[in-house]
């Protein structure tokens, strides 16, 4: 776990990576939460015995719950110690390379994109690949991107 406390620090990390965060096994449970949550209750998420003979198997999870997965596990590889708020802006480059099949394992590798200067503090630019395991590609691949205000 690397704690930042300052915003020298975050500099002096931009373009490192930071770590990778346990492995983390998607349940059927959690994808039908997240179909509750959104109302995307498509067939390939929720309906287990249809999905059996669907395109890939069986349920796969949402893109977007892979997505939301981000604060979680990245909160196992780094957190911002620094002073003033810290505000979710914005997430860039968004792919979906793989499908996430229900019942696989997934982790978050992190890294420092970018720090940027802003008038009330930094921009901070993170990159996120969501692995699964045994996977030849990753479930997602993102940026995300972070407003550290003074």
């Amino acid at each position: 776990m690397r704690t930042f406390t300052d915003f020298d620090e975050l500099i002096a990390a931009a373009g490192q990576e930071l770590g990778t965060s346990d492995w983390l096994r998607i349940e059927q449970d959690r994808v039908n939460q997240f179909a509750d949550a959104t109302g995307d209750h498509q067939w390939i998420h929720v309906d287990v015995e249809r999905a059996a003979s669907g395109p890939f198997g069986g349920t796969i999870a949402h893109g977007y719950l892979t997505l939301s997965l981000i604060p979680m596990l990245g909160a196992q590889v780094f957190t911002l110690d620094t002073p003033g708020a810290k505000l979710n802006y914005g997430v860039n480059k968004v792919r979906f390379p793989a499908p996430l099949r229900v019942g696989s394992r997934v982790r978050d590798t992190v890294s420092v994109k970018e720090v940027t200067d802003l008038p009330s503090g930094k921009q901070l630019t993170l990159g996120h690949v969501i692995e699964i395991e045994n996977g030849d590609k990753p479930a997602c691949v993102a940026e995300t991107v972070v407003l550290l205000l003074l």
